[in-house]
């Protein structure tokens, strides 16, 4: 508990490290954060069925927040209105700013009333994405830091 683990691959795929903490947080209880950069909904939901988690189900029950990073970025770049009240979580495409993603993770961890959930989890796939989308190394080391301390926070 109020552990960071940041996983790096080379030379191998380790995706699958990814598939296995979401099922376990999920069948643990656990609400979780998941910010896919690299793949669709579709695809996570998939494998995690295979894993004998619906995600769709941890969805509707409120245990489950997923960004769906390539289409929030696709919605963004190529004319999806956006709500005035509800800013895109990648809006640093461009501002370069990472707040309304972190915003996203704070909003999406916070305790509610009635909550049933276990420890907030969150989980990242692949943070080089946001290198590669344009965002600054210090803004993406600055996320990482906030989102620690927000969740380290959540767990008291």
């Amino acid at each position: 508990q109020g552990q960071f683990t940041l996983l790096r691959d080379t030379r191998t795929d380790g995706s699958f490290l990814v598939h296995h903490f979401l099922s376990f947080y999920l069948r643990a209880g656990c609400k979780v954060c998941f910010v896919a950069l690299l793949q669709s909904f579709s695809h996570y939901n998939v494998v995690a069925q295979k894993l004998g988690v619906s995600l769709a189900a941890a969805k509707e029950r409120g245990q489950l927040f997923f960004l769906e990073g390539l289409k929030s970025c696709l919605d963004l770049l190529f004319g999806e209105e956006e709500q005035p009240e509800q800013p895109s979580p990648l809006q640093f495409l461009s501002c370069r700013d990472l707040r309304a993603l972190f915003d996203f993770v704070r909003v999406s961890l916070a305790a509610a009333d009635g909550d049933s959930c276990k420890g907030p989890v969150l989980l990242v796939d692949d943070l080089s994405v946001l290198l590669s989308l344009g965002a600054a190394p210090v803004a993406v080391l600055d996320f990482i830091h906030y989102c620690r301390v927000s969740v380290c926070y959540q767990l008291k």
